[in-house]
């Protein structure tokens, strides 16, 4: 880690005047800018520990602090400053008051939620105090008092028993503040006076919510007269494994400073530094850091003063070593891609509060889920955060903290980006950062912010970059043509966009640090991009938008808990669910996007073909010692039989193969799954966790036909306006002779609660919000009006065949589809054939084509014979494999933040809802072939009026879907539409399906697909 003070005299240096606090050119003064890091006078144990509250030294400052609210800063009292108040209200720190319940949350995007006038802010500035108390002992002589903050929003001024002490901007930055000569022994009264809103805020639009507070850990820290004050250790890779590591140390004081580094109680290395000079040492037959093998060792400082005291100051050590050869970025030599998500702090109970077990959690799924990049979008984290990275193997885009997003609602996005005014700010935000978080192995390179235009105050940022770390690239996306930074990135470009950039090679590396828009149901099209991305070497990372849903909790009045977003606050203007964007649902439990994502980024490939299995690493830097593969063979989507492949340590890029050869069923379908296993333990996942799944049809041989059976004749009788038709099996149809619905009694109830109808709509889902708003409310779509034109019947060989011809139509308009329903009717159950044909000038996109019908609500177990087992859509269906599932109704309704559209299940061969008792219906594709299926507690009217989970209300029937085609899922809430080939067209079409009452006693399917 890296300890810094700058020269205390800098307090003095801002002016406690509102007026001039609002002074871009004084942004970042009167600060001290801290540095994490950890140390200890006695031992040096917390080398091996991330819990620096072990350490002597250390002043726990987080708990409950006094705390009021004011709506005004002039309002704050001066007592208030110097005088303990026992009457305020008690707070919990780190927190934020707005979540807390004090003043008004506020979602935006990128608007900011005052008038724009930089850099002045509204006068009338909500402002928070907070007071502790503090009891010291004597201090030794010569120590030094360090109070840090690791996150306070926007503003800070520090006040010691009435004193001033500093102020703090950056607020996802962390400040130092030496307090030595405001300390005493005894009882010590702290006071942080904070304002949510500062010019500083002009630099921190970052789409989220608008919230203020003490945020992160705040602590005093006691030095040493003579200590370290600052280190910077960097790698470089020699041959045959050796590593050249380099240090230079800054003291306080005239201190003997010793460097030793250690691999478990080994000591591999050490030597003594001259503070201010470099000193290299060389660790022989070394083990590089990756993500893959993310070994540390550590490294331990000692400070010896010449008062006899002894500072220690542990550090993990990651050797590795970023460099770029030949427009390529290199780990230790060795090229590597990114698989990233961007990850914003958030806690759906405390905001961006966010406890580091919640952090911890957030990671390990990322590492659970084959990702192994995470941009840190768009500010500094904890610093704990980069050592979880460095421990557990993650890269890291390290991002400072800026984005001035809200000029682009006045276009002019660069208006203080290219304005020199504002360079000391821009310029203290990258290098607090870098000076905090440069020793860290985890971080790949830097990012300068993100969405704040192009001007001179960027060159001015890579200069100071580059200067207090010259061994790492630097991003910045906005610097389109990567004129000054080192690596060229680009925001939601199209598969075909990314396609030509891999075609055509920038000289320097190429990411995409933004894709992908994971909002609500979604995204899609990752599988495309995926193959793009792993065909051309110079695009080496991707990271989706974003990890985590920023829902926040609230209750109902009933105390049913559901999920807030903009405007539940009373908030405006606001950007909506826009912050329901995540690949994880707010209560960190996984969506099915991050599941269908671990697919598509598995590192290891296997593929089936002419019986021979290979299996290749996509690993960058680590063999297959601990991959298992194992392979399953099914007949018709049961597992017949199964065996274990152990490929052995394959080399990165390499492959291996073995002959295979399954069981081939006589009759149907015949697929191999593989399954990809990780023997390998880790402080995230446990032994056998599966990396990824894969599937291959072997073989699909017609099936064995059967003399044609011989079908009992049912009964017909026309009843004023319904055809009543009876089966030896008791089963009773009804056709309405008007509307041609069909209603069905079998065992006993009615097996269909609302009869069959087509449609073209279905819940809308956050992805399609631009396609509803271009296409389909323009043209009222989800309005669409039935008018039955033709109904006519007749026996035929033993059946009853009613014949519908019926007009789909939007209101005001003149496009419709002529649709022709054919019921069968038999005694072994309903046949049903669909035509339709469209009328008028729209041939674009619709939801969907198909059947929507209710079924009692206890037909609530649900099998199938399709792809699963969880939510999958026709470009999102990597992580589905075919074969017979199980699931409830319930359990299949995916709890997105805001309901739409879910459950859906492709390639459906059959599929049957059942009661307790095993009585139900099944449907089983015909000769048109497979189908997408749904089944939801609630309606599609109740799902799109539902803006949060508590509005839906269970409901005394199942709502069934069986379509014949669904619109892919794309990401074009702010991402990319559905690919041409996942769209479904208000086209010409045809399909078929069967219907079968079923018992516990009787077969409810054939083993697949109708001949």
């Amino acid at each position: 880690m890296t300890l810094h003070l700058t020269d205390p005299a800098d307090r003095d240096r801002a002016d406690r005047d509102p007026a001039d606090w609002e002074n871009p050119a004084l942004t970042g003064r009167g600060r001290l800018p801290a540095r994490a890091y950890f140390f200890g006078y006695e031992s040096a144990e917390l080398a091996r520990t991330m819990d620096r509250r072990r350490s002597r030294g250390f002043v726990d400052l987080t708990g409950d602090w006094r705390f009021r609210l004011f709506d005004h800063p002039a309002r704050v009292p001066a007592t208030a400053l110097a005088e303990e108040s026992e009457d305020w209200d008690t707070v919990r720190v780190p927190h934020l008051w707005q979540v807390d319940g004090y003043g008004q949350l506020q979602y935006t995007d990128e608007g900011y939620p005052f008038p724009v006038d930089p850099p002045r802010v509204p006068a009338d500035d909500p402002t928070g105090v907070y007071q502790r108390t503090i009891v010291l002992p004597e201090a030794p002589v010569g120590e030094r008092t360090v109070l840090r903050f690791d996150g306070v929003e926007s503003y800070a001024e520090i006040y010691w028993d009435g004193a001033y002490v500093g102020m703090t901007k950056g607020s996802r930055l962390s400040a130092e503040f030496d307090v030595t000569d405001v300390t005493h022994p005894g009882t010590n009264h702290l006071v942080v006076k904070v304002l949510q809103y500062s010019d500083g805020t002009y630099l921190e639009d970052q789409d989220m919510w608008w919230a203020s507070g003490i945020f992160r850990d705040c602590y005093l820290l006691s030095r040493p007269a003579a200590h370290l004050a600052d280190f910077f250790v960097r790698t470089h890779r020699l041959a045959d494994d050796r590593a050249e590591v380099t240090l230079t140390a800054g003291v306080v004081g005239r201190p003997d400073v010793t460097w030793e580094v250690y691999d478990g109680e080994r000591l591999v290395a050490s030597r003594a530094v001259t503070p201010g000079t470099d000193a290299t040492l060389v660790v022989e037959g070394a083990r590089f850091w990756n993500p893959e093998d993310p070994h540390l060792y550590d490294m331990r400082l000692t400070v010896r003063g010449a008062d006899g005291t002894v500072q220690y100051v542990p550090h993990r050590l990651g050797l590795a070593e970023v460099t770029i050869v030949e427009g390529r970025l290199l780990l230790n030599g060795t090229p590597f891609k990114m698989h990233g998500v961007n990850r914003h702090d958030h806690d759906d109970r405390h905001g961006r509060a966010v406890g580091m077990a919640r952090v911890e959690r957030d990671l390990h799924l990322m590492k659970q889920h084959n990702i192994n990049a995470v941009r840190t979008a768009h500010y500094p984290n904890d610093p704990r955060f980069y050592e979880l990275c460095d421990r557990i193997g993650l890269f890291v885009l390290a991002e400072t903290d800026l984005e001035t997003h809200g000029f682009a609602n006045v276009g002019d996005l660069p208006r203080i980006t290219d304005d020199e005014a504002w360079q000391t700010a821009y310029v203290d935000r990258i290098e607090r950062h870098v000076l905090a978080q440069r020793n860290h192995a985890s971080i790949v390179m830097w990012s300068l912010g993100n969405e704040s235009g192009y001007g001179c105050n960027i060159p001015a940022m890579y200069r100071r970059c580059k200067e207090l770390d010259p061994t790492r690239p630097v991003h910045y996306e906005e610097d389109r043509d990567a004129e000054v930074v080192d690596v060229i990135s680009t925001m939601y470009s199209r598969v075909s966009q990314m396609n030509d950039m891999g075609e055509h090679p920038h000289p320097k590396p190429r990411i995409i640090c933004e894709y992908g828009h994971a909002m609500g149901n979604g995204p899609g099209g990752l599988a495309e991009y995926q193959r793009v991305f792993e065909a051309w070497d110079s695009i080496q990372g991707h990271f989706l938008w974003e990890w985590c849903d920023h829902g926040l909790v609230a209750t109902t009045d009933e105390g049913r808990e559901y999920h807030a977003y903009g405007g539940d606050h009373g908030d405006f203007p606001h950007n909506g669910s826009f912050c329901i964007d995540g690949l994880v649902f707010p209560w960190q439990e996984p969506s099915p996007g991050l599941v269908e994502y671990k697919h598509v980024i598995c590192p290891v490939r296997v593929d089936y073909a002419d019986g021979l299995c290979t299996v290749t690493n996509g690993r960058w830097f680590t063999d297959l010692s601990d991959v298992l593969v194992v392979l399953e063979t099914l007949h018709d989507g049961r597992v017949v039989g199964s065996r274990t492949l152990t490929p052995g340590p394959v080399p990165p890029g390499k492959a291996w193969s073995e002959a295979v050869h399954p069981d081939v069923a006589a009759h149907g379908e015949t697929h191999v799954t593989a399954r990809v296993l990780s023997t390998a333990a880790h402080e995230w996942a446990e032994p056998l966790r599966e990396l990824g799944r894969y599937q291959t049809l072997v073989a699909d041989r017609p099936r064995r036909t059967e003399g044609a059976a011989t079908r009992a004749a049912v009964a017909a009788e026309a009843d004023g306006t319904s055809l009543v038709v009876t089966t030896r099996a008791a089963d009773r149809y009804m056709v309405d002779l008007l509307t041609g619905d069909l209603s069905w009694r079998s065992r006993g109830r009615e097996l269909l609660q609302e009869p069959p109808r087509v449609g073209f709509w279905k819940p809308l889902v956050d992805n399609h919000q631009q396609e509803n708003d271009e296409l389909w409310a323009p043209r009222f779509l989800s309005l669409m009006q039935t008018s039955t034109r033709d109904v006519s019947w007749r026996e035929q060989d033993g059946a009853v065949v009613v014949e519908v011809s019926s007009r789909i139509a939007p209101p005001t308009l003149d496009i419709a589809m002529r649709v022709t329903l054919t019921w069968t009717l038999a005694d072994d159950g309903v046949h049903l054939a669909v035509e339709g044909e469209p009328v008028g000038d729209y041939h674009d996109i619709v939801p969907r084509i198909g059947l929507s019908f209710a079924v009692p609500r206890e037909l609530r177990s649900v099998d199938w014979y399709g792809l699963g087992p969880g939510e999958n859509y026709p470009d999102s269906r990597a992580a589905a494999t075919l074969g017979r599932w199980h699931s409830t109704v319930d359990d299949m309704f995916t709890p997105y933040v805001v309901p739409q559209d879910c459950a859906n299940r492709g390639d459906v061969r059959w599929a049957a809802l059942t009661d307790p008792h095993g009585d139900g219906l099944a449907v089983r594709a015909a000769e048109s072939g497979p189908f997408a299926f749904s089944a939801w507690p609630h309606s599609t009217a109740a799902i799109d009026a539902a803006r949060h989970r508590t509005d839906l209300v269970p409901e005394d029937r199942v709502t069934v879907n069986v379509n014949h085609r669904v619109l892919g899922l794309g990401s074009n809430s702010w991402g990319s539409e559905v690919l041409d080939t996942y769209r479904v067209r208000f086209e010409p079409f045809r399909f078929a399906l069967d219907l079968r009452s079923v018992s516990a006693a009787a077969p409810h399917h054939d083993e697949g697909i109708a001949s």
